[in-house]
């Protein structure tokens, strides 16, 4: 006969209160355990923990464990732009590194699925997902950051040459894939206002959308269309990035404005909707972005830069959903 008091103590050092309805008849033990917050190794790590130790229990013939979990809520927030070229896929992997490093729970999903870069930015290039149950598991990207990319299915340098509603069923599995604990989604969407953009903020509703932009004129252009293709889609616009913001000489400290000065910054005043921050136009961006080392793992004036923008995101986040 088995001592339920005997499973309550072998387990109450690993399963931290999450184990619930135990039950035992005829050297079969049953239990509930709540997986909610976990990500799909970590339940699998708790499950072998709890399954080793009651096995120590004396009449412990056959163990079920029945896993429970709390429906996580997720924040879907969509970086766009209104043209290619700005630094969209550079921002969406630092704005991830930078809300993980503050202590947020995020994911990165790869939309651009047609110039997919995360793999290399995330340096996750040797990395394939895996499926369980027809849903993916993302794989690890730097900081230990879930994500998921079309530049990860596909052969190394193919081209993907798909219609609409190909391309849209193949990103709604990026979005719908078991994200364990992550909270807040950042969706690098392609640049542009196509269809591709249409299907995902029609199905998938992203809570809101950050836009950015260089600072020149024609950039800006095409920002605004970006603003106003959400406006249109119902998504609100959290705030205006301006890339590329002033260039410092590393060799005599002068600081040049090759895309201009401010433009971003003037624009979102007049469009109405929140400055989140300015980038530098700076050569360790691009180096560190090319080895897979997002600036925003450090601590220097970069990765500040990155920091303030991630964490105006992130008060605006939580703002709606004390809101909610």
């Amino acid at each position: 006969m088995i001592d339920i008091s005997s499973v309550e103590a072998a387990i109450a050092p690993i399963a931290d209160g999450r184990a619930s309805g135990i039950k035992a008849k005829d050297g079969n033990l049953s239990m509930m355990v709540d997986m909610s917050g976990m990500d799909n190794t970590q339940r699998e790590l708790l499950a072998a923990d709890i399954k080793a130790a009651v096995k120590s229990v004396d009449g412990v013939e056959n163990i079920r464990l029945l896993q429970t979990a709390e429906k996580i809520k997720r924040r879907l927030i969509a970086v766009a732009s209104g043209k290619g070229g700005v630094g969209k896929s550079t921002l969406s992997a630092n704005l991830a590194v930078a809300m993980s490093k503050a202590g947020r729970k995020v994911g990165l999903v790869d939309a651009d699925i047609y110039g997919p870069s995360q793999p290399r930015l995330m340096n996750a290039e040797d990395k394939k997902p895996k499926a369980k149950d027809k849903q993916l598991i993302p794989v690890t990207g730097v900081g230990e950051i879930p994500m998921l990319s079309m530049g990860q299915l596909a052969k190394p340098g193919q081209a993907i040459a798909w219609r609409g509603p190909m391309a849209g069923n193949a990103l709604s599995q990026l979005v719908e894939a078991d994200w364990g604990a992550a909270q807040d989604l950042i969706l690098d969407l392609p640049p542009g206002t196509g269809d591709i953009q249409l299907s995902m903020v029609q199905k998938h509703k992203p809570v809101g959308a950050v836009i950015i932009s260089t600072p020149q004129d024609l950039a800006l252009m095409d920002a605004a269309r970006a603003i106003s293709f959400f406006d249109s889609a119902k998504v609100p616009v959290i705030g205006l990035v301006e890339n590329m913001a002033g260039y410092v000489c590393p060799n005599c400290g002068d600081v040049s404005n090759p895309f201009g000065s401010g433009g971003g910054e003037a624009a979102a005043k007049e469009m109405g909707i929140p400055f989140l921050g300015r980038i530098p136009l700076d050569m360790a961006i691009r180096i560190a972005s090319d080895s897979g080392e997002p600036p925003a793992l450090g601590d220097g004036p970069i990765a500040q830069a990155y920091a303030k923008i991630a964490s105006r995101l992130s008060n605006w986040i939580d703002n709606q959903k004390d809101a909610g």
